[in-house]
């Protein structure tokens, strides 16, 4: 697989980058949090139903 490097490209990329201001990194952590948490549930009710139904593991 042939890549072509390029700096210029990367580095365009670097300048059009900007730090988040808190506000949105807040909002991007909640939501981030709040969907591991569900996959989490999720993932401990499938648990539980197969280990208390019958034939479970």
């Amino acid at each position: 697989m042939d890549v072509k490097y390029d700096p210029s490209d990367y580095i365009r990329v670097l300048k059009l980058a900007s730090t988040p201001e808190w506000e949105e990194f807040s909002m991007i952590a909640k939501i981030a949090g709040a969907g591991i948490f569900l996959i989490g549930f999720v993932g401990f009710v499938i648990f539980a139903l197969m280990s208390f139904l019958p034939g479970g593991a």
